[in-house]
């Protein structure tokens, strides 16, 4: 058995591909670990956030760390320190008018009424005021403080006044279908189940969180702040591909640095990400079940080395590959001279083959042979697999092109395993140079800092530009849900105080990173004060400087600009997600940001505090009538 049906790769399609492919195959790794750092960040409960002090991890004995070199310009001793409470600051891009738009949202956002039924009240609003006077209304209102326009041209207005207060613009077409709930279902069933799951009745080797049920069909329950596409058809995959594009094009020409955002589940069936999210998984759970073979279970992802010699006579005694042909697995080529075999070694025996179906092989443990998911694929579905890593290549290509960041979102965690790993296959083609792919981490989930390390020391391995947005999550509600009611392990931190840690964990790790290698970099997308205000405080610590735009900061057009303007102010790199789209069709955007809202501004009144305070000033200093000038 030959050791291409190991593990699943990202097949390439065209010859391009091919020649990136083989360029791939023959990088080069080291397995000696790295310096690493194990930060102990603070909570956002109130406690101080700057104590955090990194710690050099011992290595094993016999082994040396390999010094990372330092690259990049030399670190600033200056620091830059921000003041998020002058308002005059904080709002000299707002005219007052714009201010006093904002304390209307936000206060109606606090109405649990008016959030609740938001939909239904614009609709009847829409009924009886008419279309014209309705987009109106909602212009002074609701759509003006979070919808940037209608088109790409009437945006650019906005863009370019908020990159002359030094923020950026993370362009986002936010038009949604608006589907009832059984239209939703419907359409993911269809999209979720294969030929063969249909003929089988249930008998296959699937496991129950990577298959679809009917109750969670309507993947945008229980979620407020993520765009939500359901597969129609291959047409509307590439209508959402154009989209991008022009996103990406769009967002090139309005400025030197931008970033574009897109989700894998736009581009294709999401059968594929369901199955290979489970192969994926399946082969990850096997290498630890391994690992306790050899009496190295629950140490840190990276920590894990099975001893090489071992591990083919275990393999050979399982019977998923007769002993012959463990030599051909397990190569100095492939893995090193060192004699052990970590994740990374693992993950990284990777296939050629040209039918991604074949690939969708798992190991079964009673019969130790490696055995199909599904026992057969349609020439339909084989050709749907191949558009969706077709447009995320041609994306990915369009960025590169026009000098734009490419940032893949993160989304469900039945589909986020095949989305990380495509999306670590484009990092490793495109991020050679500089960082053009940004992969997503939801540090709400247990394996957050593991996925973040991992990923980190292999892309130190290969030499290539790491690139993360660290967001806290948008799925917790219906993850836990579906975990409960289905019945597998809840991927979730128990409280909020354990997701904030794991938020500067990871941050602070990407931080050390970037000290040491400067081949990192970071987006952190939060509203929360606290954590910017960490950030602040170790890019200090550590020297990294905000004129080398390894670290940016990201909030949402409308919300925290009390943040945002002073941070782009003080020279950092700081982006609004920038939405558009018509009126009427930016209604579902429209509405999760009433539901975001409500959270935030119920739990804090900081916002609105603000708002306040720099209208008063204004009043009194005889600014009302204020405009800004640039």
């Amino acid at each position: 058995m030959s050791s291409t049906k190991l593990v699943p790769a990202f097949a390439r399609t065209g010859s391009d591909l091919c020649a990136t492919r083989a360029a791939i195959s023959a990088r080069l790794r080291s397995t000696v670990p790295s310096t690493q750092s194990q930060p102990s960040p603070d909570g956002e409960d109130g406690s101080d956030p700057t104590r955090g002090v990194a710690r050099k991890t011992e290595a094993p004995a016999g082994e040396h760390i390999r010094q990372v070199q330092h690259r990049g310009p030399p670190r600033p001793k200056s620091k830059v320190s921000i003041e998020f409470e002058n308002t005059k600051e904080a709002y000299k891009s707002k005219d007052s008018l714009e201010l006093l738009r904002s304390l209307l949202v936000f206060k109606l956002c606090t109405y649990d009424f008016l959030v609740d039924k938001n939909k239904e009240l614009m609709t009847l609003s829409k009924k009886f005021l008419g279309k014209k006077i309705f987009e109106q209304l909602m212009k002074m209102t609701f759509y003006g403080q979070f919808v940037a326009g209608e088109d790409q041209e009437s945006i650019k207005p906005l863009i370019r006044r908020n990159r002359a207060f030094g923020v950026g613009s993370v362009l986002d077409y936010s038009v949604e279908e608006d589907l009832t709930q059984e239209e939703a279902e419907k359409k993911e069933m269809e999209a979720c189940v294969s030929e063969a799951e249909k003929e089988s009745h249930g008998v296959d080797h699937r496991e129950k969180k990577y298959k679809a049920h009917r109750q969670f069909g309507d993947r945008r329950g229980g979620v407020i702040s993520a765009r939500t596409y359901f597969y129609a058809d291959e047409a509307k995959c590439d209508h959402h591909m154009e989209t991008f594009l022009k996103c990406i094009q769009a967002s090139g020409g309005s400025s030197d640095d931008g970033f574009s955002a897109i989700k894998m589940t736009a581009l294709g069936r999401p059968q594929f990400l369901l199955q290979f999210s489970e192969v994926l998984v399946k082969w990850k759970r096997f290498f630890h079940l391994l690992a306790a073979e050899q009496g190295k279970a629950g140490l840190a992802a990276l920590d894990v080395k099975l001893e090489l010699k071992q591990l083919q006579e275990t393999l050979t005694k399982l019977g998923v590959v007769a002993k012959d042909d463990t030599q051909n697995w397990f190569t100095g080529e492939n893995l090193g001279l060192s004699g052990t075999v970590d994740l990374l070694d693992w993950n990284n025996l990777i296939d050629d083959r040209t039918k991604i179906s074949n690939l969708l092989v798992v190991p079964n443990l009673e019969t130790g042979q490696l055995e199909p998911l599904l026992n057969k694929f349609t020439e339909e579905e084989e050709r749907q697999m191949k558009r969706m890593l077709q447009r995320m290549d041609t994306l990915a290509k369009h960025a590169m092109k026009h000098g734009v960041r490419l940032m893949v979102d993160a989304e469900q965690t039945y589909f986020q395993p095949a989305i990380s790993r495509l999306t670590l296959e484009m990092q490793r083609i495109f991020n050679k140079e500089k960082p053009i792919i940004f992969n997503t981490y939801q540090c709400y989930l247990k394996e957050a800092y593991d996925n973040v390390s991992v990923d980190v020391e292999l892309s130190r391995r290969e030499d290539w530009y790491f690139g993360a947005k660290l967001v806290r999550g948008a799925y917790m509600q219906q993850e836990r849900t579906r975990a409960e009611e289905i019945g597998y392990e809840d991927p979730v931190n128990p409280t909020y105080e354990a997701t904030n840690e794991m938020y500067h964990k990871c941050l602070d790790y990407v931080l050390e990173e970037i000290k040491h290698n400067r081949r990192a970099n970071v987006m952190v997308a939060s509203h929360n004060e606290k954590t910017v205000k960490f950030t602040l405080h170790r890019m200090n610590q550590l020297g990294i400087h905000p004129s080398e735009n390894k670290v940016y900061f990201g909030q949402l057009l409308g919300m925290c600009d009390q943040i945002s303007f002073p941070l782009g102010q003080a020279g950092y790199p700081v982006y609004k997600y920038v939405p558009y789209g018509p009126v009427n069709e930016v209604i579902p955007y429209l509405s999760r940001r009433a539901q975001e809202n409500r959270g935030i501004m119920q739990g804090s009144q900081r916002e609105r505090v603000l708002l306040w305070n720099e209208l008063r000033r204004r009043l009194l200093s005889g600014e009302i009538m204020y405009r800004p000038a640039y």
